[in-house]
């Protein structure tokens, strides 16, 4: 039985997303796990997961706290010497491939979105391509959820050994079961993610404003991870939104919406749009790699600019004019569409014929 390291900088994002992958890793090896959080630990120790705790600033820039993380992740593979390590996220990618190339450790390395940063230019966006190039050049294979990020990276130069592209971490059909559509007289619109401007909160914020009528709801169901909270506890006073928290547990309120709504400037692949689309509902989503790939317009839902206020209420109004029997049709399509392309266990097979390869 040999050991795989895993690194990655959310215990959520890698039991809500990658679970499964790692019961069937724990079928034939010892799985260790750094992550900074406490989340989902209990989960993945009744598993069979050993965690160990690395303290990361997902969105901070400061060199000493990045230097700590690389010289953690070095002494964690140099103690544990595990056969592979398995990285998810920016700087666990760059920061653990690293420390995986200096000391000759086999990895794999999966690009789960690029956000602003190659939007950047200058110094700043050299350093990054830099950073990238210095943490994969060695990877045993590099995972990418959508093709434009593949070819972005093809652009600068940034490679692994290999390289694959898989629908992004597949969506459990089970978990998100197909749910009949709503028959309520109110159609209720759902935001889901982080409340955070490139989420697109201030877009579907002024949509809420200007298509606000009796029979229309919106709402948003996510934290805020950006100084957000007064604004919405101001339009939900004035009866414009309505706030239905952040839960572990997202099935239930996607099962209560008309359609949802996916309003990023950036994705991997969006995965509040899968498991809306796995749940049978419509969505209204950003026409970027890492949405469009997982709609079909006019057929499973709708697409509009990001960023773009006018358009998302152009799409919006387009779904309003449909009948009741139009969109839940909308929704029993999307089903058959993550059916067909994504099923979590195909993205699962895809990374244990890399493991055991």
């Amino acid at each position: 039985m040999g050991t795989i390291l895993v690194l990655t900088n959310s215990s959520g994002g890698l039991y809500d997303f990658r679970n499964e992958l790692m019961v069937r890793l724990l079928e034939r090896h010892k799985v260790v796990v750094s992550l900074p959080d406490t989340t989902k630990v209990k989960e993945l120790e009744e598993e069979g997961c050993e965690i160990l705790t690395t303290p990361i600033n997902r969105r901070g820039v400061n060199p000493k706290e990045d230097m700590g993380l690389f010289l953690a992740y070095r002494k964690m593979i140099k103690d544990i010497c595990p056969d592979l390590v398995i990285t998810y996220t920016i700087k666990p990618n760059v920061y653990g491939g690293f420390a995986c190339r200096l000391l000759g450790t086999p990895y794999i390395a999966t690009i789960t979105g690029l956000g602003g940063a190659f939007d950047r230019k200058g110094l700043f966006l050299k350093m990054i391509v830099m950073m990238y190039r210095m943490g994969l050049k060695k990877a045993e294979c590099v995972f990418f959820q959508n093709k434009e990020n593949r070819d972005i990276f093809a652009g600068y130069g940034i490679r692994g050994k290999r390289e694959r592209l898989v629908n992004g971490s597949g969506v459990n059909l089970e978990r998100h079961c197909f749910e009949e559509y709503p028959q309520g007289g109110k159609t209720t619109f759902l935001f889901v993610g982080r409340v955070m401007k490139e989420r697109g909160i201030l877009e579907y914020l002024e949509a809420a404003v200007r298509l606000h009528r009796e029979d229309v709801e919106f709402a948003i169901l996510g934290y805020c991870d950006e100084d957000y909270q007064e604004l919405l506890n101001e339009y939900e006073e004035k009866g414009v939104i309505s706030q239905w928290g952040f839960h572990t547990q997202v099935h239930p309120f996607l099962a209560k919406a008309d359609a949802v709504v996916v309003a990023s400037f950036h994705e991997g692949m969006s995965n509040a749009l899968i498991e809306a689309a796995a749940t049978g509902r419509p969505v209204i989503a950003s026409d970027i790699s890492g949405c469009r790939e997982a709609f079909e317009e006019g057929k499973t839902g709708f697409g509009f600019t990001p960023g773009n206020a006018d358009d998302l209420i152009r799409a919006m109004e387009k779904f309003l004019e449909l009948s009741k029997e139009e969109r839940a049709s909308m929704g029993k399509a999307a089903r058959e569409k993550m059916e067909r392309e994504f099923d979590r266990k195909i993205v699962v097979d895809a990374y244990m014929s890399e493991v055991l390869n």
